[in-house]
């Protein structure tokens, strides 16, 4: 049975002894005073001073340059925050979480390489939250109305700003571009909270070198200089819509249960 090692993502210090506890390896994001028991995306070549930008996308940078090379292939390497987490099976939530959490790697894997979150569908965004958080043009947008248009670009457009997906888009590589702007308009869901497990060195390093160079780029058109949550955290939200293309497309992925819980609840 392969060994499953999972790094779960937080931004407060206090969550160190539940983390542990769970035997997962405690990250630590962000400005908050973290003790020397955390890993951190601080340290050698790293991209630290754009979390409030790019979200959890930092510690995975620092992943790619200083650490995929060390990756075990016989090792199942996973990610969470600290306020969604792997279900351990696809059963009914069940009211403890320690019987929910992800400890082992279920045998429903072994034939995957790629582990992502269960897909949300796009189709059940109610009209007034298009309408609150797009603007009033959307009235006179077709695709508010029908359910079968309300795609991956249009659900971008309404809570990110109208053409951000498509001028992004546009910066990606020849191999890539045109499959996944496809891939935003024939799609009414994606695997959201940027998660992901995977039993593959080489997948990760050919991830990390597809979405990194071409966030970069993005920052060349939309910058740091950015306000409010559905902006400031562009980068997190595009690579949330990347990720769900490039492992469907380059790995044998399975979807898998997420839950959300809040873990300061818990008494580990």
């Amino acid at each position: 049975m392969h060994k499953l090692k999972m790094f779960s993502l937080c931004i407060f210090d206090r969550h160190l002894s539940k983390i542990k506890a769970l035997n997962y390896i405690p990250v630590g994001l962000g400005k908050d005073n973290f003790s020397n028991e955390w890993m951190r995306d601080n340290n050698d070549e790293n991209i630290s001073n754009k979390n409030r930008f790019y979200g959890e996308y930092t510690f995975h940078y620092w992943l790619w340059k200083n650490m995929i090379d060390k990756v075990d292939n016989d090792t199942w390497i996973g990610f969470c925050g600290y306020r969604y987490f792997w279900k351990n099976n696809r059963k009914p939530y069940d009211k403890k979480f320690e019987n929910n959490i992800l400890k082992t790697v279920p045998e429903e894997w072994s034939d995957y390489e790629t582990i992502i979150a269960d897909p949300i569908k796009l189709d059940k965004i109610k009209l007034s939250k298009i309408i609150k958080n797009g603007g009033l043009s959307f009235l006179i947008d077709p695709r508010t109305y029908s359910l079968k248009k309300r795609n991956i670009k249009f659900h971008f457009d309404v809570f990110h700003g109208r053409g951000v997906l498509d001028k992004a888009i546009e910066l990606l590589d020849d191999k890539n571009r045109d499959d996944f702007k496809a891939y935003t308009r024939d799609n009414q869901s994606f695997h959201k909270w940027n998660m992901f497990i995977c039993r593959s060195q080489d997948l990760m390093k050919n991830y990390y070198e597809s979405i990194f160079p071409w966030l970069l780029k993005c920052e060349d058109i939309f910058g740091l200089d950015l306000h409010g949550y559905a902006k400031t955290r562009i980068y997190g939200f595009l690579a949330e819509r990347y990720l769900s293309y490039w492992f469907l497309k380059y790995s044998k992925s399975l979807s898998w249960p997420v839950f959300k819980y809040d873990i300061d609840k818990e008494k580990l």
